[in-house]
C-alpha cells in the first residue's frame, strides 16, 4: 500500500493536494512554460496579461483573454479532477490549492478548492467591479453595461498580487497538512511555490508528481515523473477503492 493510499484511508491525516498547469494540460489546455507547447514562448506576457497591457494595449488584452476563455470553455475537467472530487467528497482529501484559472476543480464538484490565481469562469469590470459570466467576454462585449470601463477576467494580472483570503486560506491548508500532494507544477512561480516548502517543514509528507525536474524535488519524499497526473490519480484510487 503506498503511503498516498494510507494517508486517504487514515482519518488523522489531512492531505492536501496543490494542482499546476500539469493538471490541465491532460484536458488538452495548452500550458505556459513548457518548452514545446507553452504559451509564453509564442508571447510576451507582460504584453497581453498584465495590468499594463490592460491600460495601454487593451485589444491585445481583450483578444488574448477572449482566446483563453474561448480554449477552457472548450473541454472539460478529466478524469483526474473526477478522482479528486470523489476523494474530497468522501472526506478523504481535505483541500485542493491550485494555480489554475480554468474552473475544472469547482466544475468537477470539488467543494474545497483555493484558486490562488482567480478564474475565467467570471469577468469583473476594472472600475466598478460588476461582475459578468465569462461569455461576456466570449461574444466580444468588453466594456462594462453598468458604467462604460473595461471589463477584465477574474484572474490575477502580471504586476498585481494573489488575492489575500485565498492565500491565507492555502497557506493554513499547507500548515495542517500531513501529506501534501504537488500535481503538475513546475514550482517555480511565488509565492505559489513556497506552499510545498511550508507543508513539508512543519512537518507533512511532500510528494511531486511532474514530467520535468522541479525545484523542491531534492527535499520531497516521493517524486514521479514517468506517469501522467490523470493515470497516477486513478491508479492510487483503485487501491484506495480495493481496501475502504
Amino acid at each position: 500500500m503506498t503511503h498516498l493510499v494510507r494517508a486517504l484511508r487514515d482519518d488523522k491525516e489531512t492531505v492536501v493536494f496543490f494542482t499546476g498547469a500539469g493538471m490541465s494540460t491532460e484536458s488538452g489546455l495548452p500550458d505556459f512554460r513548457s518548452a514545446k507547447r507553452g504559451l509564453w514562448g509564442a508571447m510576451d506576457p507582460m504584453e497581453v496579461a498584465s495590468v499594463e497591457a490592460l491600460n495601454e494595449r487593451a485589444q491585445s488584452f481583450f483578444d488574448f483573454y477572449k482566446m483563453r476563455i474561448e480554449a477552457a470553455t472548450a473541454v472539460e475537467p478529466n478524469e483526474g479532477h473526477a478522482v479528486l472530487s470523489r476523494w474530497q467528497r468522501s472526506g478523504a482529501c481535505d483541500a485542493i490549492i491550485t494555480q489554475n484559472v480554468d474552473g475544472f476543480h469547482t466544475i468537477a464538484r470539488c467543494p474545497t478548492v483555493h484558486e490562488l490565481h482567480g478564474t475565467l469562469h467570471t469577468v469583473r469590470c476594472s472600475h466598478c467591479d460588476t461582475v459578468y459570466p465569462n461569455t461576456t467576454f466570449a461574444e466580444a462585449n468588453f466594456q462594462c453595461e453598468a458604467c462604460g470601463h473595461a471589463l477584465r477576467p477574474n484572474v490575477v494580472l502580471f504586476g498585481e498580487r494573489l488575492p489575500e483570503a485565498p492565500y491565507l486560506r492555502s497557506v493554513e491548508a499547507a500548515e495542517r497538512a500531513t501529506t501534501f500532494v504537488v500535481l503538475g507544477s513546475s514550482l517555480t512561480v511565488s509565492p505559489a511555490n513556497d506552499l510545498p516548502r511550508l507543508a513539508k517543514t512543519t512537518g507533512a509528507y511532500l510528494i511531486i508528481v511532474n514530467y520535468d525536474e522541479t525545484p523542491l524535488d531534492a527535499i520531497a519524499d516521493e517524486v514521479i515523473r514517468n506517469e501522467s497526473i490523470t493515470d497516477y490519480l486513478c491508479r492510487v484510487d483503485r487501491s484506495w477503492r480495493d481496501e475502504k
